[in-house]
């Protein structure tokens, strides 16, 4: 009885791993912020910690933001086996282009604004989606080498269409998706809740639910697994193929456009190494390299523990290399770990 209880703890911990961590890091960050040692109350904790002010806690839903929209698109291509190295410039790109179109109607009203803006990411998306997923089905490209000319391409021509330089002088409306919030108080005149934490959680639901619960997501999956068997079972993998690289520079040309409106200018240079932060947050997420194995839920866990990082870091005000350094290690670890996992399922 105590052997297969034991057993069982063992099977919960391995298998919610990535929970356990980020419980840690969230705590241990909150404590590391704090005067709890000086003061020796445990419970000062909460009242004098830095990490666990409210509004840091709401500003780190916005620092999630882009890394989420990224994180989850990407998910649906790793889950094929496949990789996409090209979303940080696809994200750059669809910033410019939407503040490009956005100087072209500076008096358009809040709605308008964010139509234009959405529309605006979602033609970039499908262009450099198609392109990928073409690349990939049609040609047989290796879909590094097909990302790594996106990735190219895409930021070349973020700095022909901006000319070199950022695309600034926006109206302030166009900023409402990205920087404004709701929920004004006396103490945050400013309001509490972003507007942009509620789109992405909006965005990122869609994704999930098209990946856990629909025919497609089925197709995703088996594809992944063995696309010589899905084929046979009658799925159309080349299409799954394509149309999930199309998703996943849909969310990327999203989170690009999101984080040029919270800036109110187009940076070509936005967005670079994002790629790295997206992939590290997935592989975190439990989602296999090898293919068939995954979950956008579960990539939000990565997501997180990357913005718990990355924001505890800043707050104890360690160099920002070092950050680099510990997203570095963070990814190899992450890789080394799936590997262990399908060395023993093979």
């Amino acid at each position: 009885m105590g052997t297969t209880l034991t057993d069982s703890r063992r099977a919960f911990l391995k298998k919610n791993i990535i929970v356990v961590v980020l419980v840690v890091l969230f705590f241990g960050f909150g404590i590391a912020t704090s005067n709890v040692f000086s003061t020796g109350n445990p419970m000062d904790i909460f009242r004098t910690s830095t990490f666990f002010k409210a509004s840091n806690l709401v500003n780190l839903t916005t620092q999630m933001a882009i890394n989420a929209m990224l994180s989850a698109g990407l998910t649906y291509v790793i889950i094929l086996g496949g990789i996409d190295i090209s979303v940080g410039s696809v994200a750059a790109l669809a910033g410019v282009v939407a503040m490009l179109v956005a100087k072209q109607f500076p008096n358009a009203p809040v709605p308008v604004t964010v139509v234009l803006l959405i529309l605006s990411a979602l033609a970039v998306g499908l262009l450099c989606g198609a392109f990928n997923g073409l690349m990939i089905t049609k040609f047989k490209v290796v879909p590094m080498i097909a990302t790594l000319a996106m990735l190219n391409i895409a930021r070349g021509l973020s700095f022909i269409a901006s000319g070199g330089g950022a695309v600034s002088g926006i109206s302030s409306q166009y900023s409402w998706l990205g920087g404004a919030r709701f929920l004004v108080t006396e103490d945050k005149p400013t309001g509490w809740i972003p507007v942009i934490t509620i789109f992405v959680v909006l965005c990122v639901f869609l994704v999930h639910t098209l990946l856990s619960k629909t025919v497609f997501g089925r197709h995703v999956y088996a594809t992944g697994s063995n696309p010589t068997v899905a084929h046979l079972a009658g799925i159309n993998t080349a299409r799954v193929i394509f149309l999930s690289h199309v998703l996943c520079a849909v969310m990327a040309a999203m989170g690009g456009m999101l984080n040029a409106s919270k800036l109110t200018n187009g940076q070509p240079g936005a967005c670079d190494g994002y790629e790295m932060f997206a992939i590290a947050a997935t592989v975190l997420g439990g989602t296999s390299l090898a293919g068939g194995r995954g979950s956008v839920g579960r990539a939000m866990f990565g997501v997180a523990i990357i913005a718990i990082i990355n924001n505890g870091m800043n707050l104890m005000h360690i160099n920002s290399y070092w950050q680099k350094v510990v997203i570095g290690v963070i990814i190899l670890l992450a890789v080394v770990l799936d590997m262990v996992q399908n060395k023993k399922k093979n």
